[in-house]
């Protein structure tokens, strides 16, 4: 299963807030990004109930004030159907 996270934090903390997610199980990828949201972050595990672990571990990170969490959809033709 994988996740898409997208962060917003509290201005001049991206760098710690993409340290301490980067250590965090599951995450596969973590960038700062321009926009609306400051980091993404891409979870990825064998189950729903890892990566909802990890999702909670993320929202928990000091600095972030608020998160949008989409779970990808299997099936519909995208590159990890392949996978």
């Amino acid at each position: 299963m994988i996740a898409y996270i997208l962060a917003i934090c509290v201005p001049g903390n991206e760098k710690e807030v993409i340290k301490k997610i980067k250590d965090l199980p599951n995450v596969v990828e973590v960038n700062g990004i321009m926009g609306k949201y400051d980091v993404f972050v891409k979870v990825r595990a064998d189950d729903a109930i890892k990566v909802d672990s990890t999702i909670s571990k993320v929202r928990n990170v000091p600095h972030i004030t608020g998160t949008v969490t989409m779970p990808v959809i299997y099936g519909q033709g995208g590159t990890i159907d392949n996978e």
